[in-house]
């Protein structure tokens, strides 16, 4: 593997690496928003499309964990997946 290529890839991890931070950043503020302001949300978006409490923690459970598996999937194992390549190239 050249250098080039090399440098290439430690970018790309980088850039991975931040995408899945950043994603279980925007879940934990999810989680955090939907337990510290449950009611407001409830209120809010129960009014607007006729859904109960109990629909709108599943379809926002369901929702977390779509993203959850998204970020693992799309930013998590391929970040694990270059560093592991290249410290097998070393």
């Amino acid at each position: 593997m050249n250098e080039q290529t090399k440098d290439f890839l430690n970018t790309l991890s980088g850039i991975l690496l931040r995408c899945w931070m950043f994603g279980f950043a925007l879940l934990l503020f999810w989680f955090f928003v939907l337990q510290g302001m449950r009611t407001f949300v409830h209120y809010l978006h129960g009014s607007l499309f006729g859904v109960s409490d109990h629909e709108l923690d599943v379809i926002f459970y369901c929702g977390m964990g779509l993203v959850k598996i998204g970020v693992l999937t799309f930013f998590f194992i391929p970040w694990l997946s270059i560093k592991l390549m290249l410290r097998k190239s070393l």
